[in-house]
């Protein structure tokens, strides 16, 4: 074995029929706004989240729950599963409709929420909202570089039919920089080491594990206006996997 070459450590397929694998997801269940005035409550309801034909559902309805004016659902593998560099690969297809934000991304062990964030970290392998259809982001967030500050370190890309067809995500992780490739093409490319940004803690937190979470939000700082006649808004989720150079 090339001492490089990176091998499988975990993966989903969604090969079972119901509820997603408890060995491996959390659902969560829970509500108010996330930090970004998001309107949906996370529900753990079949009707939120499922497998159904080899692939994980995850759907935004109209449904009140909670003073939410929606339902909607958010995996991770925390607690279950994390990983500290490597290669993480998902193949998704995206809800259309305005108001949908659906994302892939990555928090740390360490982070409690509004008390640690930005400065814990976080990592966006994909982010997507309704009203700028087939427009696809990668992003980072540390203490100085944040949405907040207006200072994140990000970038986009046009694919073609982000809600009709299965694309793949992809983020490959190591010590000295972050790559992002949607289809194999790199989108994006955050070194540790680039002139003009700090190399500290506080602009680099990504030398500790990361979990994974898989969800669809709704309306919110970034999601904007609600179009509540394009509900449901449903992600599908084809594969999960995640490599690791051998040791």
């Amino acid at each position: 074995m090339i001492k490089d070459e990176y091998c499988l450590v975990w993966e989903d397929s969604f090969d079972r029929e119901g509820m997603p694998d408890p060995e491996k997801w959390n659902c969560v269940v829970s509500g108010g706004g996330f930090g970004n005035h998001e309107l949906q409550f996370y529900t753990a309801e079949p009707e939120n989240v499922c497998v159904e034909g080899g692939k994980l559902r995850i759907t935004a309805r109209k449904q009140e729950r909670d003073g939410h004016a929606y339902t909607s659902a958010k995996l991770t593998t925390a607690g279950k599963a994390d990983w500290q560099y490597g290669k993480v690969q998902v193949r998704a297809k995206l809800p259309k409709g305005k108001g949908s934000w659906p994302a892939i991304w990555m928090m740390p062990n360490d982070c409690r929420g509004d008390a640690d964030w930005p400065l814990c970290g976080e990592i966006d392998i994909m982010e997507h909202v309704g009203w700028d259809q087939n427009r696809v982001h990668a992003t980072i967030h540390s203490g100085l570089y944040n949405h907040r500050r207006k200072t994140q370190r990000s970038s986009s890309v046009v694919l073609e039919d982000v809600s009709g067809v299965f694309h793949d995500y992809e983020l490959e992780w190591t010590p000295e920089a972050m790559r992002f490739r949607y289809d194999g093409a790199e989108i994006a490319c955050f070194y540790r080491e680039e002139p003009g940004f700090e190399t500290g803690k506080t602009g680099w937190p990504f030398d500790k594990p990361f979990y994974l979470i898989l969800n669809v939000a709704v309306g919110g700082d970034w999601g904007g206006e609600v179009e509540a006649e394009a509900l449901p808004f449903t992600m599908e989720v084809e594969s999960v996997r995640v490599s690791q150079k051998k040791v």
